[in-house]
């Protein structure tokens, strides 16, 4: 509900003249009113009190924008300017930052082009698909930077979540919202709760809750100083914010694959593991992404309900049954799969993996496992630090594919699939992969894929910025290995990318529709 009317303030703000006669723009939600205008854009904080956000007055309000900024900084501190007072001057007029009384506070911020926004460039279709590794790796060295906070998340801080979305559902949601589809995914989330509890307490126990972001959404990322930027993280509401860092992340990863972007998503996904190696938590992810979904369906319901135009009000409606719809079925993700792609060096494999993973499994996709990532991070060397030969030694190989299957492991048994790409050049290292998925009474598939000697060397010559370190010698090598019997489904890897993951993709799509029976 409104506590207070700040008609005058927002007048004020609204005003060419309180900008030097320049043009000014206004952006209007159910929490703010940004005004957009020269070189600077001021938020101002409505006084408005709801059951997960209280700006009733101008005290709270200021305390806020304080909060805000120092919460913001952390990941846009080029943004975030400070913290401005609207002043009421002795002859009655307002001003900024001025001498009078202060009747209410604004975040100061740099501006930005709308059009940089990461939810705009998605409904053109320019998001760029490389853009989302710099973004996640941004997003993991954020997490691991944020403050721990064992106060809250766990069990309780996902139970609040859900009884709140119900809530909202029953308050808001009655007008555009299905009222059975409504219970049916309470119910469905309450259980998916008591299945997952006891590892959502443990992940607090053991530092996995922070100081988060807390809407992590495209609107709130913007291409800035030629990077991924987040801003505007939630600084109203500690439930919120400070959450298991999977939960921040999901925020992204749902709201990348309702924009049918699944490229996008499964790419963040990925490169977040790579970074954290959070693979324990993956079997919360349909919780996690289901309940960011009905928390967008809850606040599109209460947007609609306060909304006086009646196309912006439809338009809330629709989006608010769209994220339920998807709320509930994100919460029956379909069964998991282990695909290993084997092949000598330059054959593809990571091109291939990568190809496959957004349509594998359950959203975003399966996870992607390279062993020559794993490797770096055995040997503690960054991506594109260059091994000598003891990072090659038949004891650190040996570590490396035992990784492998370990974290191959992790990721079916919590209900994702997982696309594992290696060389799999020993017969023993094939049946080691093989075994997990048939422990998990998981599905398997092995690809191998060929190319001539020559065509693997031209590749490894014109790779860039690449984790692995073949070349010409190591490809050389790694032919005159024996192999042994080689039962996975060869594929001709000479071909353009495009062209073999048709032909993967085919086979998976025949093999999953009847499976042999001795795989």
């Amino acid at each position: 509900m409104v506590t207070e009317d700040q008609t005058a303030v927002i007048g004020f703000l609204a005003s060419p003249s309180t900008h030097g006669g320049g043009v000014v723009e206004r952006i209007d939600t159910h929490t703010a009113v940004v005004i957009l205008a020269g070189a600077r854009a001021y938020k101002l904080k409505r006084a408005v009190l709801f059951d997960y956000l209280d700006f009733s007055t101008a005290e709270r309000r200021r305390a806020l924008c304080d909060a805000e900024v120092r919460l913001n900084r952390r990941t846009a501190p080029a943004l975030y300017r400070g913290v401005v007072a609207v002043t009421s001057e002795p002859d009655g007029s307002l001003a900024l930052g001025g001498s009078g009384t202060p009747v209410d506070w604004v975040v100061e911020m740099n501006r930005f082009a709308q059009e940089a926004l990461f939810d705009r460039l998605a409904a053109a279709g320019r998001l760029n698909l490389e853009l989302m590794s710099p973004l996640a790796a941004a997003i993991a060295d954020f997490h691991t930077a944020a403050e721990r906070r064992a106060d809250r998340g766990g069990k309780a801080g996902m139970s609040w979540v859900i009884e709140g979305n119900a809530a909202g559902f029953a308050e808001d949601g009655g007008a555009c919202l299905d009222p059975a589809g409504c219970v049916r995914l309470s119910d469905a989330a309450r259980a998916e709760l008591d299945r997952r509890g006891a590892l959502l307490d443990a992940r607090r126990d053991a530092g996995f809750v922070r100081q988060c972001h807390g809407d992590l959404h495209l609107r709130n990322i913007v291409f800035l100083d030629s990077r991924p930027t987040v801003f505007d993280g939630v600084e109203f509401k500690d439930e919120i914010s400070c959450t298991d860092v999977l939960y921040d992340l999901a925020f992204l990863l749902m709201d990348l694959w309702r924009r049918r972007v699944p490229r996008h998503a499964n790419a963040v996904w990925n490169r977040y593991l790579a970074e954290t190696g959070d693979l324990e938590g993956v079997s919360l992810l349909p919780l996690f992404l289901s309940c960011r979904a009905a928390v967008r369906a809850k606040t599109s319901a209460t947007a609609a309900r306060l909304e006086n135009d009646a196309h912006r009000r439809r338009e809330s409606e629709e989006l608010a049954r769209e994220h339920l719809t998807m709320a509930e079925s994100l919460l029956h993700p379909p069964g998991a799969c282990l695909v290993a792609i084997g092949g000598v060096s330059g054959s593809g494999k990571s091109t291939l993996a990568l190809g496959l993973a957004p349509f594998v499994g359950a959203v975003p996709g399966g996870v992607v496992l390279r062993s020559d990532e794993i490797r770096k991070r055995l040997c503690g060397a960054s991506w594109l630090t260059r091994l000598g030969p003891e990072g090659y030694s038949s004891q650190v190989s040996g570590r490396v594919y035992e990784t492998v299957t370990e974290c191959a492991g992790l990721v079916v048994r919590g209900g994702h699939s997982a696309i594992v790409d290696a060389v799999y050049a020993r017969s023993t290292d094939r049946q080691a992969i093989a075994s997990v998925a048939a422990d998990a009474s998981t599905p398997f598939v092995g690809l191998w894929l060929e190319a001539p000697e020559s065509t693997l060397i031209a590749r490894t010559e014109q790779r860039r910025n690449d984790v692995s370190d073949a070349d010409a010698d190591v490809i050389r090598m790694q032919r005159a290995q024996p192999s042994g019997t080689i039962g996975w489904h060869r594929l001709d890897a000479s071909s353009p990318a495009d062209v073999v993951l048709q032909s993967a993709t085919a086979y998976l799509r025949d093999y999953w529709r009847a499976p042999p029976k001795n795989p």
